[in-house]
């Protein structure tokens, strides 16, 4: 019966003028967003989350522009930088400058206040960002981040935040993060633990395969079930792969 359920497997492909696409004012500037699940005024109740994962943002801000600082509490943050030069700053203006690949991990737990900024002002400044389900509410807040080279991202799923990988940065939360710039031709798997399911999101290039079903630049998959997923890359691209535990409920959510 075990083995039966692994097998089990459902690939939600979703194109990219499927998500939702926001633009605003901000200080200084503007931004452009497209928003995967729930956020301020987007609500889609079939994307409101997936497993522990609550927000995936993918925002580029325009040269010099600011997200003012705002508040937040008892969520984890993962911050990754796709194109420009990303800053955090909180309520002391501590925080860091993330590169292209790198990425930043926040406990806001207890609360925090913080802004997100373009740090160039000759640029755009892409980011994704993404928000999960804290482990435990009123967590001591903090800030860490980590550098990754492109090379070890090439052609190998890279974790980079994790409560389970030991060479990735710790999230107070069930959830792994993971990078990967996969060359054409070549393919990668990702392990799927019973109850568990996979966000895949084609930052750029492409398109890749997913047994069979094809997905191209700026569109996502849910992957729900089955023992692993294998992705091929019919053109370079780079990915970010989000897995997770998922409820009967969330598994539900189509």
């Amino acid at each position: 019966m075990e083995e039966a359920i692994k097998r089990v497997q459902t690939i939600i492909i979703r194109p990219p003028d499927s998500i939702y696409q926001a633009h605003g004012q901000i200080e200084n500037g503007s931004f452009d967003g497209r928003w995967h699940f729930a956020f301020d005024e987007y609500y889609d109740r079939d994307y409101s989350h997936f497993g522990t994962l609550r927000v995936f943002n993918d925002d580029t801000l325009s040269p010099g522009a600011t997200w003012p600082l705002h508040p937040h509490r008892n969520i984890e943050v993962v911050t990754y930088c796709a194109a420009g030069e990303f800053r955090h700053a909180d309520q002391d203006g501590e925080g860091g400058i993330l590169l292209p690949g790198w990425v930043q991990h926040t406990t806001v737990g207890a609360g925090m206040w913080h802004s997100e900024v373009n740090n160039r002002p000759d640029e755009p400044m892409r980011f994704i960002q993404m928000w999960f389900v804290p482990a435990a509410p009123d967590l001591e807040p903090s800030v860490e981040q980590k550098t990754v080279e492109k090379s070890e991202r090439t052609n190998r799923l890279l974790p980079l935040v994790s409560d389970e990988e030991d060479e990735a940065l710790p999230i107070a939360s069930e959830a792994t993060v993971s990078s990967c710039f996969l060359e054409k031709g070549h393919s990668i798997s990702c392990e799927l633990g019973i109850g568990h399911g996979c966000y895949i999101y084609v930052l750029e290039g492409g398109p890749i395969e997913l047994d069979g079903k094809e997905l191209p630049a700026l569109g996502a998959a849910k992957v729900i079930g089955g023992a692993e997923i294998t992705v091929r890359a019919a053109g370079d691209a780079e990915l970010l792969v989000v897995t997770v535990p998922l409820t009967a409920g969330n598994a539900a959510q189509r």
